[in-house]
């Protein structure tokens, strides 16, 4: 018999068909299904799966009451499970690259801009940054939200940590060059904060780059418990909030800290 504090999630590993989010929403629309019917409690999406990551994007980009969102919205409530999903949002002056968290009823749970635009492929060139952290309940688990290229970036890990986050899922669009980056930064992210990381990417090719999936989920004392291959496919986990309760208690890394130390010690002493 399951642990009923357990938590089954769903990882959507689907290929973009570029710049048509209504053939990929289509495509996604099938996953979801399948995902409820097998008891997941959410199903989360790679970064803008609709359309594919593009670092400048011109087309496809939407507000919150948009085809992209109200779709899932309406996928949320058909098939009563919470989703995830990522999405290129309108603003001023240029788009935010934004995952949203969308309930069983189809109301909009948390919202997250990313914070840590990829500078070396030119995202910071077409779309603006986040400011603030994304935390949703899980049914018995405290949830965060990082996007990509923000896993290179422990200080938010950190930060979700600090505020009782037991998970963060990460939907991504990270190329089949750095595969092996993606699973250590995975893995470093979950150990060093004794917390379930979710990897979600993408897979297939775009114009942009070349994506070999791998999507997979670290638990908290670092090992990957699932992971998927290059294909399309939906990977299914069970995290157990018990664990990062017993793991934190066995091994208390958080009380050796030195906060008020680091702070000390990261001030500029030059006296410029």
């Amino acid at each position: 018999m399951q642990n009923p504090s357990v938590v089954r999630i769903c990882s959507a590993q689907i290929a973009s068909i570029w710049e048509e989010p209504e053939k990929t929403l289509e495509k996604a629309g099938m996953m979801v299904r399948h995902a409820a019917a097998s008891g997941a409690a959410i199903i989360c999406f790679p970064e803008q799966f609709a359309t594919g990551w593009d670092p400048r994007p011109r087309k496809n980009i939407q507000d919150i009451h948009g085809s992209i969102v109200s779709s899932l919205q309406a996928y949320a409530k058909e098939y009563g499970i919470g989703i995830l999903g990522s999405f290129r949002q309108a603003n001023d002056p240029f788009p935010k690259n934004t995952a949203l968290v969308i309930d069983r009823d189809g109301r909009i749970l948390a919202s997250y801009a990313k914070i840590h635009l990829f500078s070396y492929g030119h995202e910071d060139e077409g779309n603006s940054p986040g400011t603030d952290l994304g935390m949703f309940t899980l049914d018995s688990l405290n949830c965060g939200i990082a996007i990509c290229y923000d896993l290179r970036f422990p200080d938010l890990f950190r930060l979700y940590a600090s505020k009782g986050v037991q998970a963060v899922f990460v939907p991504s669009a990270w190329p089949h060059i750095r595969t092996r980056q993606w699973e250590l930064f995975i893995q470093a992210r979950a150990l060093e904060n004794q917390m379930y990381v979710i990897g979600v990417n993408t897979t297939g090719q775009t114009p942009v780059e070349s994506y070999s999936g791998n999507s997979m989920t670290a638990d908290p004392q670092g090992t990957i418990i699932s992971r998927a291959n290059e294909a399309e496919q939906l990977l299914f986990t069970d995290l157990d909030p018990a664990l990062i309760a017993t793991t934190r208690h066995q091994f208390p890394v958080e009380k050796d800290r030195r906060d008020a130390l680091y702070r000390l010690l990261s001030r500029d002493t030059s006296g410029r």
